[in-house]
């Protein structure tokens, strides 16, 4: 299993979206700067994951979140987040 996930940054508010196998270790590493994009921007929190069958389907579901990053549909995405947990 894959995950497509969106980081919110607590210092900023400003979002990062990535793909990983392993999306508490990809946290964690975020966290301890292990991100050179990231390192300011830390502390990080998980605000939306989604589970994906295999890399490429991740991968592809990151571009398409990626191109409304945004947009009313990334405003959406976050919304129905935090409408299902």
């Amino acid at each position: 299993m894959y995950y497509v996930y969106v980081l919110r940054s607590k210092k900023d508010s400003r979002y990062y979206i990535g793909s990983t196998k392993n999306l508490q270790r990809r946290l964690k590493e975020h966290n301890d700067g292990k991100t050179k994009s990231l390192i300011k921007r830390r502390p990080l929190e998980i605000v939306y994951c989604e589970e994906c069958k295999n890399l490429a389907e991740a991968r592809k579901r990151e571009r398409i979140i990626k191109r409304y990053k945004t947009g009313n549909a990334f405003k959406k995405l976050l919304i129905n987040a935090h409408v299902a947990q």
